[in-house]
C-alpha cells in the first residue's frame, strides 16, 4: 500500500470497489469494501490521488476523503467510460476510474461544500413543488373538460376558475365539487410552500456577496445567482469562460473532420437545471432588448432577426455564462456594455 499513488473508487449504496496503482501503473490494490469499511481503509492509506465518478454521494465521499489528506478528483461518467476495457462491473469500473483520473488533460467536476449542497437541495425541493403544481393544474383542466368547462392555460386563470368552483357558481355534481375543493386546497398549499422557498432563496442571495454581484446581470435573479454560486464552487477550476459555458452545455456540438468545421446544436451537457435557469432568464431580456441602445442589446436584436428566437436566447445565455465566469473567477463587478452612439 505504500507504493500506491493513484486510486479509483467506484461508489454505490453499500458496496465499494477500490483499484490502486503504483507510479508505473501496476495494479497494487483491487478489493471490495463495505460502506462502513471505506473511511477506515483510506485512513490507513498514504495520501494519494483518488478518482470518483460524479454521481449520487460522490461529493460527500470526496469531502470525507479530503479530510484524510487525499487529493480527490471527481469526473463525469462520460469521460470515464472510454477507459473501461471490457464488460461493465464494479472491478472494471474502478480500474477505468483509476486510469481516467491519471490523464493530464482530464476535466474535473468541482467538489461541492455542504453549504452549497444545502442551497441546491432548496432549489430541488422547490422544483419538485413546481412540477407538482403543474401536474395538479393539468389534472384539474382535464377533469373540468369532461364537464364541458374549458379555459386557457395559466395559473392565474386556474385560480379564477377554482374560486368560482369554491363559490359553487358552476353546474357540477356535488361529488365533483367536493373533489375539486380538495384539489384546490392542495393547490393553495403547494403555492404557499413555493412562496416560502422563494423567500428563503432570496434571503440566501442577499447574504451571498458573489450572488449579489451576479444579480447585476440582466435576466439573472436570486434563483439563477444562488444556483450558479452553489454549483460552481471555485470558478478558477475552469480555464476560461468558454470552458465554463461548455460545462453548462451551452456551446455547439462539433462534427468536424478533415479540416472542415461543422457545428451543430448545443451539446446540452452538464446540469439541465442551471442551463434552464440561464436560458429562461435571457428570454426576459429579449422582450425589452429592442428598447435599449447598448451594444449587447443591439447584438441580440440583430441575431434575432437572422435566427430563431430560441437561438438568440441560447446565444445570450452562453454570453452571460462567460460573463459570470469572469466575475466569479476574478472577483469583479458587472460592467454593462457601452451605449452605442
Amino acid at each position: 500500500m505504500n507504493m500506491v499513488v493513484r486510486v479509483g473508487l467506484d461508489i454505490a449504496k453499500n458496496v465499494f470497489q477500490v483499484h490502486g496503482v503504483d507510479a508505473r501503473g501496476n495494479a497494487r490494490i483491487a478489493k471490495q469494501l463495505k460502506r462502513d469499511e471505506v473511511r477506515k481503509f483510506f485512513a490507513q492509506l498514504p495520501a494519494c490521488m483518488v478518482g470518483l465518478e460524479a454521481c449520487g454521494g460522490a461529493h460527500y465521499w470526496a469531502r470525507e476523503l479530503m479530510k484524510l489528506g487525499h487529493d480527490v478528483r471527481l469526473m463525469a461518467g462520460q469521460f470515464v467510460k472510454p477507459y473501461r476495457k471490457s464488460g461493465k462491473n464494479d472491478a472494471n469500473d474502478a480500474e477505468a476510474i483509476c486510469e481516467a483520473v491519471g490523464r493530464p488533460t482530464m476535466r474535473y467536476v468541482p467538489v461541492k461544500s455542504e453549504e452549497a449542497q444545502a442551497v441546491m437541495m432548496t432549489h430541488r425541493a422547490r422544483n419538485l413543488l413546481v412540477a407538482g403544481r403543474t401536474a395538479l393544474s393539468n389534472q384539474v383542466r382535464g377533469l373540468l373538460t369532461e364537464f364541458g368547462i374549458v379555459f386557457p392555460k395559466g395559473f392565474a386563470t386556474l385560480r379564477k376558475v377554482l374560486a368560482r368552483i369554491e363559490a359553487r357558481e358552476l353546474n357540477l355534481p356535488e361529488l365533483a365539487y367536493e373533489t375539486l375543493d380538495d384539489l384546490y386546497t392542495q393547490f393553495r398549499e403547494i403555492e404557499a410552500r413555493i412562496e416560502r422557498y422563494d423567500r428563503q432563496i432570496e434571503a440566501i442571495a442577499r447574504a451571498s456577496e458573489p450572488a449579489r454581484r451576479l444579480m447585476q446581470i440582466d435576466g439573472v435573479g436570486p434563483k439563477t445567482a444562488t444556483a450558479i454560486v452553489a454549483s460552481v464552487g471555485d470558478a478558477k477550476a475552469f480555464s476560461n469562460g468558454r470552458q465554463f459555458a461548455a460545462w453548462l452545455g451551452l456551446t455547439p456540438r462539433q462534427y468536424s473532420s478533415g479540416g472542415q468545421t461543422r457545428l451543430g446544436g448545443i451539446s446540452k451537457r452538464g446540469d439541465v437545471f442551471l442551463r434552464t435557469l440561464l436560458i429562461h432568464g435571457t428570454r426576459t431580456v429579449l422582450l425589452r432588448a429592442g428598447q435599449r441602445q447598448d451594444r449587447k442589446s443591439q447584438w441580440v436584436v440583430q441575431l434575432r432577426t437572422r435566427r430563431h428566437q430560441n437561438v438568440a436566447a441560447v446565444a445570450l445565455a452562453a454570453k452571460h455564462a462567460r460573463i459570470m465566469w469572469a466575475m466569479l473567477a476574478r472577483g469583479t463587478e458587472y460592467r454593462p456594455s457601452p451605449v452605442l452612439a
